[in-house]
């Protein structure tokens, strides 16, 4: 895809990867307007020169009124990014972690979900454009303590596999992201081994300013997780991971 010229909306782009994307985009020449519900951070990022709108995906109300707020001043938008998601640790021997499970999947699957819906008929109406959702690593290699979040991105990427065949004849790209475990705020405290932000905000406009554009944006780092399956490393990598577990105990 052109990653200039374009009018993208990244909901959940007020920290980690869908920030610096955001910076990214609008270094190449694209207009970007920000969704988040973090108050501070949307008027941080206004300053920078950003569009900013309040959206909360797992409200319904809310991202229609996110939608309308968006396309009134930007009705040029052509890609949408789902950059929306949470990350909890779950301890499924104490049923109390239902709570947690609800509100990733709530996020996670269906925040996607609705924002998804909610611009589909936009970008068919004006012939076509891209939407990039986003997975995770974790999706193809469970990490065992956070088991929804695992759940909530492997349910992501089936339904990217799915839109992408139904939108198939609109001129609607469907992109899915997966990142590995990158260093933002969060994932360096789970993992000391996470990419550096701007190394990997590197890899990923240049997979994405690809022709063709991949159907998934794979950097480096992510393979293992990717390819383990086919590659017969799945069960000793998910028994390393889940050492972690055992240590918590």
């Amino acid at each position: 895809m052109h990653t200039s010229g374009r009018t993208i909306f990244i909901p959940g782009g007020t920290s980690g990867i869908g920030r610096e994307l955001a910076r990214r985009f609008a270094a190449a020449g694209s207009t970007v307007i920000v969704g988040g519900r973090n108050r501070s951070a949307l008027a941080e990022l206004a300053a920078e020169g950003f569009g900013t709108v309040e959206i909360d995906v797992a409200e319904s109300a809310s991202v229609t009124a996110a939608r309308d707020a968006v396309l009134v001043e930007h009705p040029a938008v052509d890609t949408v990014v789902t950059m929306s998601g949470v990350m909890m640790m779950e301890d499924l021997r104490d049923p109390a972690h239902y709570t947690a499970a609800e509100t990733t999947v709530e996020t996670n699957l269906l925040g996607t979900i609705r924002v998804i819906d909610a611009f589909t008929p936009h970008l068919i109406a004006r012939g076509g454009g891209t939407i990039i959702t986003v997975t995770s690593g974790i999706a193809y290699l469970p990490f065992p303590p956070m088991a929804s979040y695992a759940a909530s991105k492997a349910g992501v990427h089936a339904y990217s596999e799915a839109l992408r065949v139904q939108l198939a004849s609109t001129g609607i790209e469907v992109v899915e992201l997966v990142p590995p475990a990158v260093a933002t705020a969060g994932q360096e405290r789970v993992n000391p081994h996470a990419l550096p932000l701007d190394a990997f905000a590197t890899e990923v406009m240049s997979l994405l300013s690809q022709t063709p554009t991949p159907k998934q944006i794979l950097v480096e780092g992510v393979h293992m997780h990717r390819w383990a399956e086919k590659n017969g490393s799945y069960d000793e990598l998910v028994a390393q991971r889940a050492r972690m577990l055992a240590a918590a105990d």
